[in-house]
């Protein structure tokens, strides 16, 4: 397999393209706007999946499923909801075909009553579903989240970042209080933080996104944003307090200890595929991939070289020894002992699938009791002798880890700047991109402006920023904190 052709200096987004293509993450299918993940891409989704999976279930939550398909009726319920998605929605209008002399045929007569949307997201039927499920306040928390795919129709896609069909999770819960319904929104925000800090080596910003930026239906949108290598920002998860917007749409009710009838404080929030793109655009280079070891389905490739029969049954003999001891400290290993393939070819490919650690032996490695080591993040090789290789290479792939993380924050620090005047915003952002800090005057008619004229929006409110009196780049008004702007994915 070829290695990316274009650096990312060329042209990032081909760049993007021919990793997640060449490495073998995902792959254009038949169906415009849709992809492919391959098992490659999928392996390391599920490792997101389950990590995820577990720091849910630690917090209380449990899983459950819900159809895919939302009568029409329910988006009319909540108005913003339904103005918010209605240009993205997949409409299932009959549900049979037929024969005719042109070919397959929609059945005109298999018309449905009520068209069916293919899910956008799942607030509607899953309120819909709660009406039945709270009565009273001993009903309450529920705490329910969906592993699901969802259908937003895009106009423009990119593998991973856009498409009109992707995975996701989508957490739906309710609550007695609004002061319930506000800690659950933001414990989830920090679940997201840890993940994308402690296990994708992505360090993120946590702030609260503008009215214009908001959810459709929500009160408030909590956000982690991320700077990707080209200078853009990524929205890596959201997590919203909805207040009782739809409880009232969707009447659902309970009894409080005082015996009283009131609407429940609900919460919704979701990570989505778009993880798997923030995660390639983080870290990898110009030779392809780059995984931080928590989240790689190989930590470790071992490449045997050898020439004769005998030294092939030498190094099986050390490697096999090697794998059991890797398997007791949790190491993910790969031996590639195939005859398939050259030692060279195989160096090229798990370098461009981004495994974090290689190890390849040979005659003279076993003579000398050494390994090559080479780590993918910084292209470094060395040899290490044979004994206490396990102890190396475990305390080596965490600082992989950390390194990764290091290495992302000290870009994300360089290119996170502080704007005071709107000429210079500009053209900060037409040279180089990166994360502005400006005073913004808190209205919805300047962040459009601002959004016209140079593409660049509010990525969010930072929840820890310093409080100090300015004034606005664009219209000179007086602001009390600088925002966020960035153009983002």
């Amino acid at each position: 397999m070829s290695k990316a052709i274009v650096s990312r200096e060329q042209d990032y987004s081909q760049w993007y393209n021919e990793i997640v293509i060449k490495a073998g993450l995902a792959d254009y299918s038949a169906v415009k706007g849709c992809m492919v993940i391959k098992p490659y891409g999928y392996a390391i989704w599920e490792r997101m999946q389950r990590v995820l999976d577990d720091m849910f279930k630690e917090t209380g939550h449990s899983n459950a499923y819900f159809p895919l398909f939302i009568p029409k009726s329910f988006f009319s319920k909540e108005a913003s909801h339904v103005e918010g998605f209605a240009k993205e929605c997949a409409v299932v209008t009959h549900y049979r075909l037929k024969n005719s002399p042109e070919g397959i045929v929609v059945d005109e007569t298999a018309k449905l009553e009520e068209e069916l949307i293919v899910r956008p997201t799942s607030e509607t039927i899953i309120w819909n579903t709660y009406k039945g499920w709270i009565q009273s306040y001993r009903d309450l928390p529920l705490l329910i989240n969906q592993w699901a795919n969802v259908v937003r129709w895009e106009m423009r896609t990119r593998l991973f970042l856009r498409t009109t069909e992707f995975l996701w999770q989508e957490g739906h819960t309710a609550h007695s209080t609004a002061e319930e319904a506000v800690a659950e929104t933001v414990q989830m925000l920090n679940i997201y933080a840890k993940f994308a800090e402690e296990w994708m080596s992505m360090p993120v910003i946590k702030g609260v996104k503008s009215a214009n930026e908001r959810f459709a239906g929500a009160v408030d949108t909590y956000c982690i944003e991320s700077l990707m290598q080209d200078g853009k920002a990524l929205q890596a998860g959201t997590s919203h307090f909805l207040g009782q917007n739809f409880a009232k749409a969707f009447d659902v009710k309970f009894l409080n200890k005082e015996g009283k009838s009131d609407f429940v404080w609900a919460t919704s929030w979701g990570v989505s595929t778009r993880l798997m793109g923030a995660l390639v655009m983080t870290h990898s280079d110009d030779e392809g991939l780059v995984l931080p070891p928590m989240l790689a389905p190989h930590q470790v490739v071992i490449v045997p070289i050898y020439r004769e029969e005998e030294q092939y049954k030498k190094i099986n003999e050390v490697v096999d020894k090697l794998k059991k001891e890797f398997i007791t400290e949790n190491i993910r290993t790969l031996y590639l002992d195939d005859d398939n393939h050259s030692p060279g070819w195989k160096f090229a490919e798990y370098e461009l699938k981004g495994v974090p650690v290689r190890l390849a032996i040979g005659p003279k490695d076993l003579e000398k009791g050494t390994v090559e080591v080479y780590r993918r993040d910084t292209r470094q090789k060395q040899f290490i002798p044979i004994d206490g290789i396990t102890n190396y290479v475990k305390n080596l792939l965490q600082e992989i880890q950390k390194n990764l993380y290091d290495k992302a924050l000290v870009f994300r620090n360089a290119n996170t700047v502080k704007v005071d005047d709107y000429s210079s915003f500009k053209e900060i952002l037409d040279k180089k991109g990166g994360l502005l800090l400006a005073h913004w005057d808190g209205t919805s008619e300047t962040e459009e402006k601002i959004k016209e004229e140079t593409k660049a929006t509010i990525r969010c409110i930072p929840l820890n920023g310093e409080q100090e009196e300015g004034k606005c780049i664009y219209s000179g008004k007086s602001s009390k904190q600088r925002v966020i702007f960035a153009k983002a994915y």
